[in-house]
């Protein structure tokens, strides 16, 4: 069976995508070489040498982006990659494979658990004094210092909201309805210009970064790729919707005070008002997200199918797991008084 040949505007569309990004490691090379090669339509082509996906650090930057690449094909594609290799077997069989890699890591690192109203009451608990990386930006962070927190968020806010839109069709009644008030209010209320992707886009521009769809993927290290490739492998997999709504609610319920932490340290540092504008936007929408996440989705979900309570947990523990794994990086980084990105940044660094 071969793929269906590619639509005119499927061409289009691919013609003003991002470039490849660079391979980290043979995983990435496997990955590149299948899509370099013409396209499953092509006729014959040699075969690609698959390295052995067992052995790799299933956090490292190999495996990392050679898994964002593949999920790359479900959004928006790359510039010279034939739109068909969406679904190529071939190259299906290798993404599971690290899949497998990446989840397996996950549910080792990740301790299990079923009370879900725990997990919430714990997330609702704001720290007395503020930590972290928001904390640090806050109190004593630099300008360039933020200018890459923001590059590396770029991966996920310029494509803000989108791999929750998968779970949408595997939740039915309450929980689909609130959900998806939830995501209209993400996509801009049915307004372009004040979607949170495009939001997230003014603000980089604003900030001096590149604020192109992915034109910071080569400068983003694994920790970052990894929390995008959370969510996309739980919207991917029907069987992990429930961990896709425990991501989605531990998201929306510290995107509020970490937003307004933001907003302080953007303020203190005289960041244009499109920096800051982004982060109020989501203090009071966010709050209101939270009580519909926790009591329509959730709850809905979990009267409906309580077998899912486990998955619930473990898509907000992984959640919290990946982003502390985040932190590390920038904060050794920082303390080190050196960049945590892969590549140095330009413009205003002041």
């Amino acid at each position: 069976m071969t793929a269906p040949p590619v639509a005119p505007s499927d061409a289009a569309a691919a013609a003003d995508s991002a470039p490849l990004p660079e391979p980290r490691g043979p995983l990435g090379e496997a990955v590149r070489s299948l899509l370099a090669s013409g396209g499953p339509a092509a006729g014959p082509r040699s075969p690609v040498t698959r390295p052995p996906v067992d052995g790799a650090d299933p956090y490292g930057d190999d495996l990392q982006l050679a898994l964002y690449t593949c999920y790359e094909l479900h959004y928006q594609g790359f510039r010279g990659v034939d739109p068909g290799w969406e679904w190529d077997p071939e190259l299906l069989g290798l993404r599971r494979e690290l899949e497998h890699r990446f989840l397996d890591a996950l549910r080792g690192d990740v301790p299990p658990g079923d009370d879900v109203r725990a997990e919430l009451e714990e997330l609702l608990t704001e720290p007395v004094n503020v930590g972290g990386v928001a904390g640090h930006l806050l109190t004593e962070g630099h300008w360039w210092q933020m200018r890459e927190y923001l590059t590396h968020r770029s991966v996920y806010h310029l494509k803000e909201a989108d791999p929750h839109a998968w779970v949408i069709p595997r939740l039915d009644g309450r929980a689909k309805a609130a959900l998806v008030a939830v995501e209209f209010d993400e996509f801009g209320g049915g307004r372009a210009e004040r979607a949170h992707s495009r939001l997230y886009a003014d603000l980089l521009r604003e900030a001096g970064l590149d604020a192109s769809y992915l034109g910071h993927l080569d400068a983003v290290p694994a920790p970052a790729l990894a929390l995008v490739n959370l969510m996309s492998l739980f919207g991917l997999h029907r069987a992990l919707r429930g961990a896709l709504v425990g991501h989605f609610a531990a998201a929306e319920i510290s995107t509020a005070p970490a937003a307004r932490t933001m907003a302080r340290a953007l303020e203190r540092m005289d960041a244009p008002a499109a920096c800051v504008h982004f982060y109020t936007e989501h203090i009071e929408a966010d709050a209101v997200h939270e009580q519909v996440m926790r009591h329509d989705v959730i709850g809905d979900l979990l009267e409906r199918q309580p077998g899912l309570a486990p998955d619930v947990v473990f898509g907000i523990r992984a959640t919290e797991f990946l982003e502390a794994r985040l932190a590390e990086r920038l904060m050794t980084a920082w303390r080190a008084g050196r960049s945590s990105l892969l590549r140095p940044l330009t413009g205003p660094a002041g």
